[in-house]
């Protein structure tokens, strides 16, 4: 098949478009595919590099008030929706899918007006702006929250709960000797603390803080400060004594690989994270980021806290002490750990690209 996609501005929405690709490719069911970006979107960067064609249209978000930048960006939206009406008629696409992000919203509307089967894929438990108005043009809206399904009041006959494609990449894999890189001992229970890609600074706040009490644990604790921050943490922590099962670094290559080993995740609320740790089944502590559009993260988190999945942490109450505190309390209760990877589990969606490729394929006319 031929395929269009499109997602940007974050890596949300990026990575689970790669994802649905590498699945596509796997199973030899792609003749052609392009990505449709922004030119200074981060998927300018991340696409190339995976060796995928890349074209861009240039918009922009609207502003949530009335402005004239939204006057701007309604122009810009024409514009766009031309460029991208002439890629759709050169590409000839069987499908286009959007991955969420303002880029999408032209490709996606002018796939659906010139009659090509389209789809949008949700990954939060909030439906982004975009999402919102491409739900009345699109054939499918796929969503990896059930909690979402409200927000297409009107589009109720289009709803697919698929989970995110991000969850089969993580959902094969299994334990190894990864945690040998980082000097922990593999096969010992394991803390992930991890606040996303650029590291969280109230996060790694309140582990500085906890760092000498990890010592004499039973568990060992690998603590990913995120690149921007490394240099900060190890000034806070020059003169603590760390412990030997204590681990601080800046990045991890390829994260996913370590998630089979780890008993116990602690971060940030994101789609990709979410899909992940549900994937395997990875009990977690969740400190939902209240940084994010529409608070999506606190609603994320509170969908896996309601099922038993997850403990929530905001990050109003986070201190040393109560990090500790949570982490002490599941690490040293093993019928606690296993009740949250059974409910953590039950979330997972360990099919979600195959599942996609199904619909993307009951939408193309048999030939």
């Amino acid at each position: 098949m031929r395929v269009i996609v499109s997602g940007g501005g974050t890596g949300g929405h990026i990575y689970p478009a790669l994802a649905l690709i590498k699945r596509l490719q796997e199973r030899q069911l792609l003749d052609a595919v392009l990505y449709v970006g922004t030119p200074k979107g981060l998927e300018s960067r991340i696409v190339p590099a995976a060796n995928i064609p890349f074209e861009t249209i240039t918009l922009q978000g609207f502003k949530r008030k009335l402005t004239w930048d939204n006057v701007h960006t309604v122009q810009l939206f024409l514009q766009a929706v031309r460029r991208a009406k002439a890629i759709v008629k050169e590409f000839q696409p069987d499908v286009v899918i959007g991955t969420g992000g303002y880029v999408s919203s032209a490709i996606v509307y002018a796939a659906a007006k010139a009659h090509v089967p389209t789809l949008i894929h949700e990954q939060n438990s909030v439906a982004g702006i975009t999402n919102k108005f491409l739900g009345h043009y699109v054939d499918r809206i796929l969503i990896a929250f059930p909690e979402v399904a409200d927000q297409f009041k009107h589009e109720q006959n289009k709803i697919m709960l698929v989970g995110n494609p991000r969850a089969q990449e993580v959902a094969g894999l299994a334990p190894n000797e990864r945690l040998n890189e980082f000097g922990l001992v593999p096969g010992r229970a394991t803390v992930l603390i991890f606040g996303g890609s650029r590291g969280a600074a109230p996060i790694n706040q309140a582990v500085s803080e906890a760092i000498p009490e990890f010592a004499g644990q039973s568990y060992q604790v690998l603590f990913v400060t995120g690149n921007a921050h490394f240099q900060a943490v190890t000034e806070k922590l020059a003169g603590v004594k760390i412990p030997g099962n204590v681990k601080v670094v800046p990045y991890v290559d390829n994260m996913p690989a370590i998630l089979p080993d780890v008993t116990l995740l602690v971060g940030r609320a994101g789609a990709t994270s979410i899909a992940e740790i549900t994937a395997l089944g990875i009990p977690s502590i969740l400190i939902p980021s209240p940084y994010v559009t529409h608070n999506h993260q606190v609603k994320n988190a509170q969908a896996l806290a309601a099922s038993g999945a997850a403990v929530v942490l905001p990050e109003s109450d986070l201190t040393g002490k109560s990090l500790l505190n949570a982490i002490t309390v599941i690490m040293g209760d093993d019928d606690r750990q296993k009740r949250m990877h059974t409910a953590t589990l039950a979330l997972g969606h360990p099919h979600a690209a195959d599942d996609i490729i199904t619909i993307m394929q009951s939408l193309m006319p048999h030939s």
